[in-house]
């Protein structure tokens, strides 16, 4: 190993981006080294990376299964790897001094406190968790400046509008309209029902849900793709990332997954980023920018591939891509309420509790009961996503949100 090697956190190693990231640093092994690894329970899944890329310390969440994985570890006679378990030991792997670059992919809120410490300590982070900025992105952004930090879009959407965007000296954008930026345009594979009827909607199952035609992703992940919430949520972000108003972000259907997203120019130009639908790219972007390096990905066949279709979101049969949108026109801890109640309702299906379309219900009806406050500190944040959620839970069981009458 080279001593000037990148080292790399990886926050949720066992995930699909994690191990999408393992991928593309196995390949690189001479450029990337592996500091810290962590994972919420799958702790033989953990067990298996520590085994291969042997990083300096390994993060589970229980005081249980740490104890566990260090009596692994000492059987395979790696006692040198240092093991611990919580948010806490989350938070001091994300700002290590040996740091170079933190990858964020942990899923949902519980994100959130370890991405903010790895850009509060300056590092490079590679965005993969929405929730971090859906929740505070006014407070995320400012932190962003504040601390001098590099801040790379991982999800292939706004990875791809950042590539087709000018970019500033450390990867920052000026204010799109002097660029000449008119529109930003997320594409969105309108998922595995896009063609289905809102009666058929109605008897979906966990396992239709979860059977994305393009992608490879988690359970949570792919439901919020079959609804449409995770354009929504990506339509919050980009807001975010890029410094721009709802109205200047538009989602469009794309089932081929091939043109990732699109930035519109005031002389009439648009410029797509395109490429096989495989994480490894906007990984490997993130792990090299602002160089290029090999990913393991299929070159593009456009002869194969021999046309692209694009088409209108239906927010009649998906409206959880509207109450997104009127989340981030609200502003203040709304958008937080949207994703605690969101989270709740997802999970609330994949066990059998709410019907696919009580997803939308569910998160409608916690936003109607939720009063908008200001999101100017993290406590504010994290309060009002504890409040959501126990709305939600309350409304699942009081309004009769089970499944089959939502």
């Amino acid at each position: 190993m080279s001593s000037s090697s990148c080292k790399v956190t990886l926050l949720g190693a066992t995930g699909s981006i994690g191990r999408s990231t393992l991928d593309v640093i196995a390949r690189h092994a001479d450029r990337y080294q592996l500091h810290a690894v962590t994972a919420q329970r799958s702790r033989e899944a953990l067990l298996e990376i520590c085994l291969r890329f042997e990083p300096q310390r390994a993060v589970i969440g229980t005081s249980q299964d740490a104890e566990w994985l260090r009596s692994r570890l000492r059987e395979a006679r790696l006692t040198q790897i240092d093991v611990s378990h919580g948010e806490a030991a989350l938070v001091e792997v994300s700002r290590a001094a040996e740091v170079d670059v933190v990858m964020a992919a942990i899923m949902g809120a519980a994100g959130l406190m370890p991405t903010l410490a790895a850009v509060e300590a300056g590092k490079r982070v590679l965005l993969a968790n929405k929730e971090a900025l859906v929740m505070s992105g006014g407070l995320f952004m400012d932190a962003v400046s504040r601390h001098d930090a590099t801040l790379l879009p991982i999800d292939s959407e706004h990875n791809a509008i950042y590539q087709c965007l000018p970019m500033q000296r450390g990867g920052r954008h000026r204010e799109l309209s002097r660029d000449g930026v008119s529109r930003l345009w997320l594409t969105a594979s309108g998922g595995p029902f896009r063609t289905w009827s809102l009666e058929a909607l109605e008897d979906v199952t966990p396992a239709q849900a979860c059977a994305h035609p393009n992608w490879s992703m988690g359970r949570k992940i792919s439901v919020d793709s079959a609804t449409m919430m995770n354009k929504g949520l990506e339509l919050i972000e980009a807001c975010w990332l890029f410094d721009t108003a709802p109205a200047q972000v538009e989602v469009v259907v794309h089932p081929q997954s091939i043109v990732h997203s699109m930035v519109g120019y005031a002389d009439g130009s648009v410029l797509a980023q395109m490429g096989n639908p495989d994480m490894r790219t906007p990984i490997a972007y993130g792990l090299a920018w602002p160089s290029r390096l090999e990913a393991g990905v299929e070159p593009l066949d456009l002869f194969a591939i021999s046309r692209l279709d694009f088409e209108a979101p239906d927010e009649v049969r998906f409206p959880c891509l509207r109450l997104a949108r009127e989340a981030m026109e609200a502003g203040g801890t709304v958008p937080a309420t949207l994703n605690a109640a969101n989270e709740v309702a997802v999970q609330a299906f994949l066990d059998g509790e709410l019907s696919f379309p009580g997803i939308a219900k569910l998160v409608e009806a916690t936003l109607e009961a939720t009063e908008r406050r200001a999101a100017d500190s993290l406590d504010v944040i994290l309060c009002e996503d504890a409040r959501a959620r126990r709305s939600a839970e309350h409304l699942l069981h009081q309004r009769s949100f089970h499944r089959g009458r939502a």
